[in-house]
């Protein structure tokens, strides 16, 4: 128990004293994760308001394989998006590979059918008669959808804070993609798991104290907004 303690004391201490690399691999994970939200909420919620809204062919299958990718593993994610950016793939010209975009790319994919699910969900849980009545004071649809999204905010940040959770404490991904590069792509994932396999556990407890700090925010807004979605 003593070597716990103490890499939790020496944990503290790289935190409190802005050790370099400790603060590389968050900074990583911040902006991978950042950026594979923001493309994850811009094509997520619309694609989620057109499966939610629309009735069409083939509905039910789509929403069947959205739902399949919700558990989809992210170490095959980060294996068909190494395939597809590696020098020899159809992307292999856009130089993403073992960079901090690379990983977004992967992680957006990985967030997306959770926001596009859940946006969906949600969407389909309005009062029914909410787009007549917006068609009937000459709404088009832009206006529409923009009206949608409003009402069902609650649910939709709900969705983007369990599609967070997910990206910023995957593995499979940031060390495929990303290469587990030191003060480059390494993230706070991975940095935890190559630090604790050399012995290092004062960095990985630190790692760690992060990440659980960020769950313990993401849980504590997420539970904020269920009861406003249900106020």
């Amino acid at each position: 128990m003593d070597y716990l303690l103490q890499g939790f004391l020496q944990g503290f201490v790289l935190l409190f004293t802005g050790n370099a690399e400790t603060y590389s691999a968050i900074w990583a994970t911040v902006g991978a994760s950042s950026l594979a939200m923001l493309c994850s909420i811009s094509i997520g919620v619309p694609v989620g308001f057109l499966l939610g809204h629309n009735t069409f062919p083939g509905k039910k299958i789509v929403s069947t394989c959205v739902d399949t990718l919700l558990s989809f593993p992210t170490v095959v994610i980060g294996l068909l998006v190494y395939a597809f950016l590696t020098r020899h793939g159809p992307l292999g010209g856009t130089g993403l590979l073992f960079s901090i975009p690379g990983i977004a790319l992967g992680q957006t994919l990985l967030g997306l059918p959770i926001i596009i699910a859940m946006t969906a969900t949600a969407v389909e849980a309005l009062d029914k008669r909410l787009p007549q009545t917006l068609i009937t004071l000459g709404a088009n649809p832009r206006q529409i959808l923009w009206a949608t999204v409003i009402e069902a905010r609650f649910s939709i940040m709900l969705a983007a804070m369990a599609a967070y959770g997910r990206i910023v404490s995957e593995v499979g991904i940031s060390m495929l993609v990303g290469g587990n590069i030191k003060w480059h792509t390494r993230t706070i994932t991975t940095a935890i798991a190559l630090e604790t396999g050399k012995g290092e556990f004062a960095m990985g407890i630190a790692l760690g104290m992060v990440l659980l700090a960020v769950a313990l925010t993401v849980n504590i807004f997420a539970s904020g907004l269920k009861r406003r979605a249900v106020q």
